[in-house]
């Protein structure tokens, strides 16, 4: 009785179906200009009211989704997280540092893999994570990794963004610690904002700048014998991803998920003898 009465309602919809579009669409539309609007307030109410420069900890993410990407038409906020997945292991163990607002950890990584532990220094990140980017196969810690990064042997670690937030000092004690809790393949990738070519800071938090893919080449092959280290450039920013591992890694013989490029970019290789 109930599925003929489906039935009966929908073949009367049908008749409603284009202006039932219409209306639809209006309110996709008004709604879209709303939240397009509501993030672009926020962002200048982050960055531009003072105290100035002084920027957020972590970026809120939903701004480059809803404002920044379309107003810009600029996607390297989605390339940070499309480069990071290809060195993802399907149904691997993934530890994620200083994943800030959890953006990228469940609407990027979370699908790929069994399961994710996540960690942040900044409270209001890990509780923003919690309550805007949860997944079943997500833990979110508060830590920091500079004294007490998560234990534990992972197929994949990312740390997106934050290697320039210490000195280098702390960077090799991270990089020992990251070694340490990699699987015997495991990848270690990322993104960093090259320096400046003005004597302005890439990020207001960073303490260590890398002004090309040779510096993160450097500092990575004390501990992986293969790395690839490549870059975006745009007009507001210069990208440099790296993936590093002492097995096989992303576009090598051997990687099985192999995939192309989109677009061209120039590559680094180091590969120890």
């Amino acid at each position: 009785m109930i599925r003929r009465l489906l039935k009966g309602i929908l073949r009367r919809a049908r008749f409603a179906k284009p202006i039932l579009e219409k209306v639809s669409k209006l309110e996709c539309s008004i709604s879209s200009r709303w939240v397009y609007n509501a993030h672009r307030r926020l962002l200048l109410i982050q960055y531009l009211i003072p105290p100035i420069p002084r920027a957020p900890k972590y970026f809120y993410h939903r701004i480059n989704l809803y404002y920044h990407w379309l107003a810009s038409r600029n996607p390297l906020w989605v390339e940070r997280g499309v480069f990071n997945s290809l060195a993802l292991r399907w149904g691997g163990e993934v530890l994620e540092l200083c994943c800030g607002d959890g953006f990228y950890t469940r609407n990027f990584y979370s699908i790929r893999a069994k399961r994710i532990i996540a960690c942040d220094y900044d409270k209001e990140a890990i509780m923003t994570a919690i309550r805007e980017n949860s997944a079943e196969n997500i833990e979110y810690i508060l830590c920091d990794i500079r004294y007490d990064m998560p234990t534990g042997k992972f197929d994949n670690i990312i740390m997106d963004g934050a290697l320039g937030h210490f000195t280098k000092d702390e960077t090799q004690n991270i990089l020992e610690n990251i070694k340490v809790r990699l699987s015997d393949c495991g990848i270690f990738s990322g993104y960093i904002v090259a320096e400046k070519q003005s004597d302005q800071k890439s990020l207001e938090y960073n303490k260590c700048e890398f002004k090309s893919k040779e510096d993160v080449i450097e500092i990575l092959k004390p501990y992986f014998n293969n790395i690839i280290v490549f870059e975006t450039i745009y007009p507001e920013r210069h990208n440099l991803y790296f993936w590093a591992s002492d097995g096989v890694i992303p576009f090598k013989e051997g990687w099985e998920n192999m995939v192309s490029f989109s677009r061209e970019v120039s590559m680094d290789t180091y590969e120890k003898k």
